[in-house]
This record gives C-alpha cells, sequence and structure tokens, in this order.
C-alpha cells in the first residue's frame, strides 16, 4: 500500500481530548509549499466503539457541519465510553467556497474512493479516509443534505448491504435518527461513494439528507443535531437515555425506498422548473409534479413532468434555473414488509 502524505499530531490511540488537523501537501500559484489543513478531533475514555463524525463531504451542505462542530465544543469525556472522531468539514475547500466539488481540483470527494495517495488533494484524502481512519472505527456518520441542487424532506437514509448482522445495526441507527422517512437509495450518479467504501468493510454507516438549497430553516437545523445526538446515544458512545419516536409523541418512521432508475426524473430539456408538489407528499401514477417553462420560446406551452408510478416525492430540483439532465424529481416507494422484517 501506497504511505499516505497526509500527516497529522493527532493520536488516533490516545485517550483524552485532542484537536488538530490533517495536513495534505500542495502547491498553487502564490505558494509552493502549502498545506491544506482539515481540523479534526478526538474524544475517547473508556470503553466503547469508535465512530467517525464527519460532515461537508460535499462543501454546500451546512447543517450536519454546524451540528458537528457544536457538539464537538459542547460534550465532555465524562459524557464519552469509546471514541468519537469529529471532522466538521471533511473537503474543507469546498465548504469555505460553497461549492460541492473542490475548487483546488474540480473532484467530487463522494466518487473519489476508495482514493490515491499520488493523486489530486481530494483523491489523497479519500485514500486517507479508506486506509488509516476506515480500519479504525466501527461506525461511520457521513451527514449530507441535497446541496444547492436538490432539496430532500429531510431524512436518514442508508444502502441496503448483503451481511444481514451488518444491515441491522445499520437500520437501527437509521431509525434513532428519529426522521418521518428512513430511506433506502440507490447510487445513480456514478461509483466510489464514501458510505460504500465503508459498508464494504462491514462498518455500520448512517447518512442523512437534511433538506438542501440556500436556506436552511431553525427545525432543520434542530432535527439534524438532535438526531445526531441520539444516534450517538443508540450507539453507547455517548451517556444518555435514548428517545423514540413514540416518546417525542411520533408516528414510527416510514421506511421508504428508491432503488430503480425510473424512480429519478431527469429534465428531458433545458427551462425553468416550477414544481406543482412539496416533498413528502404522496402522488398518484400519472400525476403531474411540475413543469419546465421557456423563458427564449414564452409562446410554449410548459413541458409537464408527470409521476411514472404511486410513490412518495422525497425529492426534488432546487434551483428553478434548469439544464437539460438535471434532476427533477426522485420518488419513492413504502419498503415492503418482507424487506422490513430483515431490519428486526
Amino acid at each position: 500500500m501506497t504511505q499516505t502524505p497526509i500527516s497529522t499530531r493527532i493520536d488516533f490511540d490516545k485517550t483524552g481530548i485532542q484537536w488538530g488537523t490533517l495536513n495534505i501537501p500542495f502547491s498553487y500559484n502564490l505558494s509552493g509549499w502549502a498545506q491544506l489543513q482539515i481540523p479534526i478531533s478526538t474524544m475517547a475514555s473508556g470503553e466503547g466503539p469508535t465512530v467517525l463524525l464527519m460532515a461537508g463531504n460535499h462543501g454546500d451542505e451546512y447543517p450536519g457541519q454546524i451540528a458537528i462542530m457544536k457538539l464537538m465544543k459542547e460534550l465532555n469525556l465524562d459524557d464519552i465510553s469509546g471514541r468519537i472522531i469529529f471532522i466538521p468539514a471533511i473537503n474543507i475547500p469546498a465548504a469555505k467556497s460553497a461549492t460541492r466539488l473542490s475548487p483546488l481540483d474540480g473532484k467530487n470527494l463522494n466518487r473519489c474512493f476508495p482514493g490515491n495517495a499520488e493523486g489530486t488533494v481530494t483523491e489523497i484524502m479519500a485514500h486517507y479516509l479508506t486506509h488509516e481512519i476506515f480500519p479504525r472505527v466501527d461506525v461511520v456518520i457521513d451527514l449530507h443534505t441535497g446541496g444547492r441542487g436538490v432539496y430532500f424532506y429531510p431524512c436518514a437514509h442508508m444502502h441496503l448491504v448483503e451481511n444481514r448482522e451488518q444491515l441491522r445495526r445499520m437500520a437501527a441507527a437509521t431509525e434513532a435518527y428519529n426522521t418521518d422517512f428512513s430511506f433506502l437509495y440507490a447510487d445513480i450518479a456514478g461509483k466510489g461513494l464514501l458510505p460504500v467504501e465503508a459498508e464494504n468493510m462491514g462498518k455500520t454507516v448512517v447518512t442523512t439528507e437534511m433538506g438542501g438549497g440556500e436556506v436552511t430553516n431553525a427545525a432543520v437545523h434542530r432535527l439534524c443535531q438532535s438526531g445526531l445526538k441520539n444516534v450517538l446515544i443508540h450507539l453507547k458512545v455517548l451517556a444518555g437515555e435514548e428517545t423514540s419516536r413514540s416518546d417525542l409523541g411520533l408516528p414510527p418512521t416510514r421506511w421508504i425506498q428508491a432503488l430503480d432508475a425510473e424512480d429519478y426524473l431527469f429534465a428531458p430539456e433545458s427551462g425553468i422548473f416550477e414544481s406543482f408538489v412539496d416533498v413528502g407528499a404522496d402522488v398518484s401514477v400519472d400525476q403531474p409534479l411540475g413543469a419546465l417553462h421557456f423563458l427564449e420560446r414564452p409562446d410554449r406551452e410548459p413541458t409537464i413532468i408527470h409521476a411514472p408510478s404511486k410513490g412518495i416525492a422525497i425529492a426534488h430540483r432546487g434551483p428553478t434555473l434548469t439544464s437539460q439532465g438535471d434532476i427533477l424529481f426522485c420518488l419513492a416507494h413504502d419498503v415492503e414488509t418482507d424487506v422490513l422484517k430483515t431490519f428486526a
């Protein structure tokens, strides 16, 4: 295995609280000897699981970054049984520029795994996570939103994995986020995803889609933060009593899935998009979901986007301005009872 060029003063085997950076050497026009410094912290005390807690995989997804920064300052060692590794903004160049991709190399971190120690900055980071961090942890929590491009009904989500025990662990941790929907999703935009790399190592992986767009309301921040704490309590790395949706006076989470290509609806041409339904709404087959209007041809009738099947509108296009091929809607469907039994 190629040795990583990343350096850090963090000792991942040490107890107590540590603050530091992951340092990736790189050069740019005004500095031949530069470092990309990614803040990292660890808290370790007693016996328990090791949890990697991270956000900012895509830079323009901020609720998780805020939740982790708040949590890493709030917690005390007495709260911990095991170890938490905090990386609030793993793709910090993208976070600072409000972009999905890193401005340093144009790479999508969530398509770079398992990474390359001799590659670009983003590929080096993916390699480091794969070979230095993931092997040390039991659980990977990777917090997302839809970014500026997609607005999701706030939910925790996960992949289906073949290992039955791993699947049960992941489903239980996903439910502990206490979101209205727990979402099983497919990878429609390429390979090299961070969660898949961790899942292939047998890790318990929990991810989220906490809304999206430029505006994040207070309710989404509260859910992102309270759900995160509850998952850590569920995992027994954080002291406290786990709260269920029943305790909150809420119905059980609704398990939904979008595993087929036809569940993802893309713009057939460019235009400005008008949504007819809100995320979280149940829709019927052939129901009009939205319309593409044409600025340069106001005389044209808009193109109406219809639902190909009955389902739940779990996500839709964020910006109104839309290019051909942009995602317009994701339609999810209730998970069948026999599949839910495998989660128990």
